[in-house]
């Protein structure tokens, strides 16, 4: 019988979180056998009532009248995007109150998502998720879709995510990201958005998977032929990892992973909870018809630095924990020889004090494309969940661009005028310059000296 009572919550914040939202809830509808209107296929309820399995229960609350409806919460500010939901193809999926929108956009400004506009929609929102809290038998994690630049992404995020770690302690909270890109940006405040989010949220949050547009934009690019990619092209493949993460509480599986093991073995150090995504294999459908998918190749294509949805280079660091989940017609004794390949090539580098580094979720749930797929079908795929210290550098480049704003005070005023006190900006960059060190920290760590927890 399939466990019951781990379900999980997921909240779409600002414009990125709704789009990557809605991808997921397609993917998601897909693998279920679930229509747009939430009811399900015949076939796939029968087959249910004969196993006694409803693998849907994680995500979807069911009805008396048979209708499933998705466990999430849709917020933003302005009402441009929660509209589209309202009249788009899963208009009769979602609860027409799990849909939370203002009238007034955050303009891109963290202080009017944390301290003022956002402030008005809190009450609203949080009496939301409670409802979608007492749905459920045993809630086991919050799953946040947002980005670290926009304003409601990131300062509505950080006043909700507050909330629900005091009211919910004991929850495990994951967030999916699209953090700042190296040279693509599309706010020149972006970097104050993200530093503040990062400070504000730090005790919030306990594992957040980091994916950067820019990186996501040239995969689209060399790997799918795609010339021109479109955030519905890029959304797709977060959908993949996103599905992947939640896959072993939803369907039966060899090696099953519970989000809360994402925590303990992602995490090494409290602040240390950013790992990087990457998803293998990732082929376009005239690509498929060339090339193998063994459960080795697409291991080693994951740990590719081409595979990553976040600009870094891995082999500038060493790695401090891995996750691995794999689905498909995958079996334990090739998860195992692709693992001895990789370390006997020495392509990953683990940290000295981490020997072992691996963990591994197995799910023999095929992966599910949408039928204008960009992605090519394959009977297995593997997500890569890592937690490297080259992320460090990635701080870096995102504080040397706050200071050079910061140091001419350009555009603080904004914040200002929002109820926003200029000595957080400088407080936040402290905490950032300490994450910055925590990294060097974990990469200077010899062998032989004790480590500190």
């Amino acid at each position: 019988m399939f466990l019951q009572g781990r379900e999980c919550i997921s909240l779409q914040i600002g414009q990125a979180g709704c789009q990557m939202g809605n991808q997921l809830w397609e993917l998601y509808l897909l693998e279920h056998g679930i229509g747009n209107d939430g009811v399900l296929s015949p076939s796939i309820k029968k087959a249910n009532q004969r196993t006694y399995e409803n693998a849907y229960d994680t995500i979807f609350n069911e009805t008396e009248s048979g209708q499933l409806v998705p466990r999430t919460v849709i917020v933003d500010l302005e009402p441009t995007v929660t509209d589209e939901i309202r009249n788009g193809p899963y208009r009769s999926l979602f609860h027409p109150s799990q849909i939370v929108s203002g009238k007034e956009d955050a303009s891109n400004c963290y202080a009017r998502g944390f301290y003022t506009l956002g402030r008005e929609l809190l009450e609203e929102t949080m009496e939301n998720v409670r409802r979608q809290v007492e749905a459920c038998e045993t809630v086991q994690s919050f799953f946040v879709f947002h980005s670290f630049g926009g304003g409601t992404g990131s300062g509505f995020t950080s006043l909700l995510c507050d909330n629900i770690a005091e009211e919910f302690t004991s929850k495990t909270r994951l967030a999916c990201a699209i953090y700042p890109s190296p040279t693509i940006s599309t706010a020149i405040v972006e970097p104050y958005n993200a530093v503040l989010l990062t400070h504000t949220s730090m005790e919030n949050m306990d594992v957040v998977f980091l994916m950067d547009n820019q990186a996501m934009y040239n995969l689209c690019r060399s790997r799918l032929n795609i010339e021109r990619p479109y955030y519905s092209n890029i959304n797709r493949l977060v959908s993949q990892v996103a599905s992947a993460i939640t896959c072993s509480l939803r369907f039966s599986g060899s090696l099953n992973v519970d989000l809360s093991e994402f925590q303990t073995n992602l995490v090494p150090y409290p602040r240390i909870h950013f790992p990087v995504t990457a998803l293998g294999p990732i082929r376009s459908p005239e690509q498929a018809y060339h090339e193998n998918t063994s459960v080795g190749q697409i291991t080693e294509q994951a740990f590719s630095k081409e595979n990553l949805f976040l600009t870094c280079d891995p082999t500038h660091g060493s790695y401090m924990a891995c996750g691995l989940l794999y689905r498909g017609d995958v079996i334990p004794k090739d998860v195992n020889t692709a693992i001895a390949n990789i370390k006997q090539k020495r392509a990953v580098q683990f940290v000295s004090w981490c020997p072992t580094g691996f963990k591994v979720g197995i799910n023999h749930r095929l992966p599910v494309f949408p039928a204008d797929s960009d992605l090519a079908i394959t009977n297995r795929s593997v997500s890569v969940l890592s937690n490297n210290t080259c992320i460090g550098d990635v701080w870096q480049v995102l504080n040397r661009k706050f200071d050079l704003l910061f140091r001419k005070r350009a555009f603080v005023h904004w914040y200002v005028n929002d109820c926003m006190e200029e000595g957080e900006f400088s407080e936040a960059r402290e905490n950032l310059e300490a994450l910055e060190e925590d990294y060097r920290s974990a990469f200077d760590v010899e062998e032989d000296q004790e480590v500190e927890f």
